[in-house]
């Protein structure tokens, strides 16, 4: 098959999905496709007469820096300054390949835009559709969808301003998780457990837009449940050697350790499994998602949310939950691929 692999964009996430981007394209290449892997936000800028497919994919995206990318800088690298998110000639590129593998994260990503793009091309994706992929971006409405099915920490939903801010400081429960509603990498997540480090947490929310979720702080032990074709993987207990699991210790090499399956009694086991397909079915989802809990120490799990299109970077916890059952890397994008194609109606 020939698919094209879509990584980078205009996100803040924009390195980690180059990095998963390049080690699902050098994965397909392994299972015999011909495999082209692009940047959504710069696309084929460079002009290169070589074709895409055939191209070489570059080490470079592999690694993922500690700090965020500067957006600003990203958009004045573009040399035709376009508005567009969509660089130039990716569209034409989409309509070439047999299949897209979305190894993109965050924005154009994982809220449904590039889905609804490439279903009026007729285009088949990886991963959930537009309308469920928008839902599960939105941490506020998936909460408001699930209450009812799983336990998850109380929150509300509030758009920071400088005329509420102050007010926000004195009236917000501590300590408190504080996050963009439609972020993820853990990027401007914030636990606070003084004012002083709430009003510098909703400082930093107010510059990223202002949508905020400010969530209960629960106590426990951070696990996650990968789901692939409507069934549940062994779960993984994630252990960051210094603070929480935040954009740093996620894709830094020994900066947090992953033990799967966790080592939890089957009862607890049990439970986040039910709460990850729960969740992973009202939203709506397909093919392949990783939902996110807090389980406290009576093995409640706190459902915090689930992501449409997980990372594949080397520290990456999807793939090592399908290691844990035998599937490899590169057997699992083929899955992922094949099981996609049935999600669109490909066969």
């Amino acid at each position: 098959m020939k698919i094209l692999v879509l990584a980078g964009g205009l996100s803040p996430e924009r390195n980690v999905s180059l990095s998963s981007g390049t080690l699902v394209a050098q994965a397909l290449r392994q299972k015999g496709h011909s495999v082209a892997l692009v940047d959504l936000f710069f696309g084929l800028e460079s002009g290169s007469a070589a074709d895409p497919f055939d191209a070489p994919i570059p080490e470079a995206f592999k690694k993922v820096s500690r700090e965020v990318p500067d957006l600003d800088q990203v958009r004045a690298q573009r040399a035709d300054k376009s508005p567009s998110a969509i660089g130039p000639g990716v569209l034409e590129l989409c309509r070439r390949a047999d299949a897209v593998f979305l190894a993109l994260h965050g924005a154009c990503g994982e809220d449904g835009r590039i889905q609804a793009a490439l279903d009026l091309l007729g285009v088949p994706y990886t991963g959930s559709g537009s309308l469920a992929s928008a839902v599960a971006m939105d941490k506020d409405l998936t909460k408001r969808l699930v209450a009812g099915l799983v336990t998850t920490p109380k929150w509300r939903l509030e758009t920071v301003t400088r005329d509420n801010l102050a007010e926000l400081i004195l009236t917000v429960d501590l300590p408190a998780v504080v996050k963009p509603v439609d972020s993820g990498s853990s990027i401007g997540v914030y636990i606070a457990h003084t004012r002083e480090e709430l009003a510098h947490a909703l400082s930093e929310s107010a510059k990223m837009g202002g949508r905020t979720v400010i969530e209960q702080y629960i106590q426990g032990r951070e696990i996650q449940v990968a789901v692939l074709e409507d069934r549940a993987l062994p779960s993984i207990e994630i252990i960051p050697k210094e603070g929480f699991y935040d954009y740093a210790n996620k894709y830094q090499a020994g900066a947090a350790v992953d033990v799967c399956p966790a080592p939890i009694p089957e009862e607890w086991e049990r439970r986040l499994e039910e709460a990850a397909l729960a969740v992973f079915r009202a939203v709506g989802l397909s093919v392949y998602a990783r939902a996110d809990f807090i389980v406290t120490p009576d093995g409640t799990p706190y459902f915090l949310e689930i992501n449409t299109l997980p990372g594949m970077t080397p520290t990456s916890l999807v793939p090592q939950e399908a290691a844990a059952v035998g599937i490899d890397y590169p057997t699992l994008c083929q899955t992922i691929i094949e099981a996609s194609l049935k999600a669109r109606g490909g066969n």
